[in-house]
């Protein structure tokens, strides 16, 4: 039984505030400050609690983007009732954040076993942050950033959407999924990363209140649970503007380095038995 005390809940509300929205994956640290904590990464209570946390993240997504969404918001509603209002470019970007939304949902609904289960293992993390690092470098490589928020297209938002579900694998990172996606369909970094925000909204929503069913409060307690919710707001809130303002001057190869030396360290600490891989 992995008992999480306060103290649990503040550092694990922190390192989600401080990674859900960088390119470097807030599972995978998430999971390895699970392991240093002493705590068994592959419990459902812990699992369901560090998914629950992510809507303190969402929660600072909707204050930081709050007149983005109320206008896309009010566009798709006017244009349900209004046809003549369709041709509106935010109705047709809110019908992106939708579609674009669908296959993690999809993906994510029906392979729930195996992100919870046989993927909740820091060697798991590992692979995924050293691989998915050559993709962010790939895809800085062959950016042409050539299309802005005007440019941007279905054919975009869906394959950044599918490429999204790959976040699945604790390591990969959703935000770093997502924003590579979008260079590599030669969209800008800093439209890519607002894209990624927004599509993170329905996605960790979701998967935040599916969650919230099977939080064991023998072990978690709502008090626990509540601090954590809280904490991950405020430091993913000051996470948001820091990191729109640093992809608007440096490139997202600039974590690679961090998540190469990171999982090198992991899988050095695992080789020698000094942390448990679940």
């Amino acid at each position: 039984m992995s008992d999480l005390s306060y103290l649990h809940s503040v550092v694990l509300g922190v390192v989600e505030g401080l990674t859900e929205f960088l390119p470097v994956s807030s599972t995978g640290h998430l999971t390895i400050t699970e392991g240093l904590l002493g705590l068994e990464v592959d419990d459902p209570a812990v699992t369901s609690f560090t998914a629950v946390i992510q809507l303190g993240a969402i929660v600072a997504t909707f204050l930081y983007f709050w007149r983005d969404i109320v206008r896309l918001a009010t566009a798709w509603f006017r244009g349900l009732r209004d046809p003549a209002s369709r041709g509106e470019r935010d109705y047709r970007e809110a019908w992106y954040v939708i579609i674009g939304s669908v296959p993690l949902g999809v993906v994510g609904f029906l392979a729930r076993d195996l992100v919870t289960g046989p993927l909740r293992s820091l060697w798991v993390v590992a692979g995924g942050l050293f691989v998915w690092s050559g993709v962010m470098w790939l895809a800085e490589s062959r950016a042409t950033q050539r299309k802005g928020e005007r440019e941007l297209g279905l054919v975009d938002v869906l394959v950044v959407g599918v490429v999204q579900c790959l976040s699945l694998v604790p390591g990969v990172s959703r935000s770093g999924a997502t924003i590579s996606a979008g260079l590599l369909r030669g969209v800008d970094r800093v439209t890519a990363t607002r894209l990624s925000f927004f599509l993170a909204i329905p996605a960790l929503t979701a998967a935040g209140l599916f969650e919230l069913k099977d939080v064991d409060t023998t072990v978690v307690g709502w008090g626990q649970l509540a601090t954590g919710v809280v904490v991950a707001f405020v430091v993913a809130y000051a996470s948001i503007a820091w990191l729109l303002r640093l992809v608007a001057r440096h490139p997202i190869t600039v974590f690679v380095w961090y998540r190469v030396a990171l999982a090198a360290a992991l899988a050095v600490l695992l080789g020698v038995g000094a942390l448990s891989a679940t």
